[in-house]
């Protein structure tokens, strides 16, 4: 198994990178030459329109081995606990809900079999919205290859380093760092530490892209420079291996007799990538009163609306809090933006109890919420001295449209269904 020392990235987000296991096996001054370098085939892959502007159009050229065309029929197979948008099995309550970390499988279950649905929004077909899925496996990704062809793939590992064999490169990824797989790139998940759990947004819209800084100028935010693309690495073997597909909605299977990273070059501005949360440059306030978080945006995917998002990747990161004569925690809020969130590691500052690392919670167009009352009564009543948030990392997947759970979510044993009871303390302190 390469180990993360002997990884090697490109630097900056959107890039043209260009990349070759092999001197020598990357045309030049074109990308389909008649005759393609050592006899590698030419395969151009495309996660936008040919037609798409300059600066959002995303493509690569790959030089490999065998052209992909070279595969097994499809067959259906299960897709488990696996859901995608629309999610109507069960009607979506507008309830905040809480679930706690769900437990890790007890028989050998690899990335793909482990995946598990608590939510989606939006229809798959129209490319519009995003799900929420966890993945949980204590097993290797052996001789089986999988890709989604429905939707762009944000993970975000919570318990465990994951290593993403994928065609163009190796990714490892630890807690605290986030992984993008675009629609359609073959990959295979690989677990150094043996065990693993994570979240995952599933995105049908437009592809991930920095939100613009506006106001706050040329730095600030997640920097280009610090998303991490794979160099070319490619194997030539074969043998009987597994394709797994993710189309419309189901899982099917092919069988192929050669492993499918075969890429010895690749150009190109489509290819998974990676981020480190921690070196995201936090703004915040300096005198008094919150900012919208969408100033802790790291990635967005943008809908036909100018400034609404499809779906946002919001972070909570450590900090500074320095407002003053201000109610620190989270305000109470009804937002149009519905809010799946996440924790990674530490405590969440509006919910210091019941919001477990692993776990989620889900706060739906107009459903209200805001701290529970303990903190409210705590955050009401504290010296306001300069405070570093530290030892935390919350993350939030927030979208237009409405998340609607699973059944598996709703009626998992991992629900808190005493949630709302976090605001039953919540006194009244009007007075004339």
């Amino acid at each position: 198994m390469t180990t993360p020392s002997e990884l090697q990235y490109l630097h900056g987000f959107g890039n043209e990178h260009e990349t070759e296991a092999l001197k020598g096996a990357l045309p030049i001054g074109q990308f389909n030459p008649q005759r393609a370098p050592m006899g590698l085939y030419a395969e151009q892959f495309s996660t936008t329109a040919f037609t798409a502007p300059r600066h959002q159009n995303r493509r690569t050229w790959m030089y490999r081995i065998r052209p992909s065309a070279a595969q097994g029929k499809y067959q259906p197979i299960a897709s488990n606990l696996l859901r995608s948008g629309p999610v109507t099995e069960v009607p979506a309550p507008p309830d905040p809900m809480r679930w706690e970390a769900l437990d890790l499988p007890t028989e050998e279950t690899d990335f793909v079999d482990g995946l598990v649905t608590m939510a989606a929004n939006g229809d798959l077909h129209t490319q519009t919205g995003s799900a929420v899925h966890m993945y949980l496996a204590n097993r290797d990704m052996i001789d089986r290859f999988f890709y989604n062809a429905d939707g762009e793939l944000l993970i975000v590992p919570q318990q465990g380093a994951i290593l993403a064999r994928t065609e163009l490169g190796i990714l490892h990824v630890p807690p605290g760092e986030i992984l993008v797989i675009p629609r359609g790139i073959k990959f295979q998940i690989q677990l150094p530490e043996g065990t693993a759990r994570g979240y995952i947004c599933e995105n049908y819209g437009a592809p991930l892209t920095l939100p613009e800084r506006g106001p706050v100028g040329a730095n600030g935010y997640a920097n280009d420079r610090d998303f991490h693309y794979p160099v070319a690495c490619f194997e030539d073997i074969d043998g009987e291996f597994e394709l797994v597909a993710k189309f419309a909605g189901n899982l099917f299977s092919c069988t192929l007799d050669h492993s499918p990273l075969d890429v010895v070059a690749w150009v190109g501005t489509s290819a998974p990538y990676k981020y480190d949360l921690s070196r995201f440059n936090v703004i915040n306030t300096v005198s008094f009163d919150h900012p919208d978080p969408s100033i802790f945006t790291v990635l967005t995917s943008q809908s036909d609306t100018p400034g609404v998002a499809n779906v946002d990747f919001v972070i909570f990161p450590p900090r500074w809090m320095v407002a003053e004569n201000t109610f620190r925690p989270p305000w109470y809020h009804r937002n149009v933006m519905s809010e799946f969130m996440g924790l990674i590691h530490g405590t969440y500052d509006a919910k210091e109890q019941g919001f477990v690392p692993g776990g989620a919670s889900l706060h739906n167009c107009m459903s209200p919420h805001g701290p529970e009352a303990e903190v409210f009564d705590k955050a009401s009543a504290a010296e306001l001295k300069p405070v570093r948030y530290k030892d935390t990392m919350a993350f939030m997947f927030e979208s237009r449209f409405i998340y609607a759970p699973t059944r598996f979510a709703l009626e998992s044993n991992a629900r808190q269904t005493d949630y709302i009871d976090c605001w039953k303390g919540l006194k009244k302190h009007f007075s004339r």
